[in-house]
């Protein structure tokens, strides 16, 4: 209904069967025509990663000129070698609890949502161990409305311009605790049991603020994946988009029991 809502603000072509509805070729026409934010870091060998996992590898196999690549030439081609939980990449419910869903079992209706992004990147500013609140979430709601069932809910807190420093993003003072934002228990029951979202996104390493995982302490990560529902990590240019309005298009590839894969992720915004 969102984006037929869209379309129809633009004026539709009657499809056959339902005169209500616009042609999917017209809603491609208006969705191509909107400006979109790329919500995605490009990923290489070095960029930010959680302290467990060991760095990419790439090798290039195959060149455009013959005798240059390993194994002869003529066309450019690279084998990869990263973890799943690489640069922007989703995290399915499997990655934290056995038995849920992987990353080849998330529906395809999954990936396209209202995006619903709240903004506190000021608050961040003045405390990087910000949590979100349930106050904050409502008082969103008090200037657009109810989150809508089925939404993507992206946190922008600006961490992702600390990108790709390492040290920054971490935020670690002497005694070794990292200081980033994330989220609350309460805002993320509120979301996902209540409103009903389909998924959620920051532009951190992890759901759990940095003074709690400097305790290996990922419970509200574990919360989160033990709804069926899953998340992207490492989100940026939030502060790009409305923070209600747009449509978040996720995307990533199908590896058949995939605990986790680099993602592309983007907005279509509105006029």
């Amino acid at each position: 209904m969102f984006l037929l809502a869209l379309c129809a603000a633009g004026g539709a072509t009657v499809a056959r069967g339902n005169a209500d509805e616009p042609s999917l070729a017209r809603i491609q026409q208006i969705l191509v025509s909107k400006r979109m934010v790329d919500l995605t870091h490009a990923f290489e060998p070095g960029i930010p990663k959680w302290a467990g996992f060991p760095d990419e590898k790439r090798e290039t196999i195959y060149w455009y000129e013959k005798g240059k690549g390993s194994m002869g030439g003529g066309f450019f081609s690279e084998v990869y070698t990263h973890v799943g939980q690489w640069g922007t990449h989703v995290d399915p419910p499997a990655h934290f609890i056995k038995g849920l869903r992987t990353v080849d079992q998330i529906e395809l209706k999954e990936m396209i949502l209202p995006l619903v992004v709240i903004d506190v990147h000021t608050e961040v500013a003045r405390n990087p161990d910000y949590t979100l609140t349930l106050e904050r979430v409502k008082e969103w709601e008090m200037d657009h409305g109810p989150i809508p069932a089925g939404a993507f809910v992206a946190l922008r807190t600006d961490w992702s311009k600390r990108w790709p420093d390492a040290k920054a993003l971490v935020n670690k003072d002497a005694e070794g605790i990292a200081h980033f934002p994330g989220w609350s228990r309460e805002a993320l029951t509120y979301l996902y049991e209540e409103r009903k979202i389909t998924a959620s996104g920051h532009e951190t390493t992890d759901t759990d603020p940095g003074v709690a995982t400097s305790k290996d302490d990922y419970a509200l990560e574990t919360y989160l994946l033990s709804t069926n529902h899953y998340q992207i990590e490492l989100l940026t240019n939030l502060d790009q988009c409305p923070e209600a309005g747009a449509l978040v298009v996720v995307s990533f590839p199908k590896p058949k029991g995939g605990s986790g894969f680099p993602a592309r992720v983007f907005a279509i915004l509105p006029d």
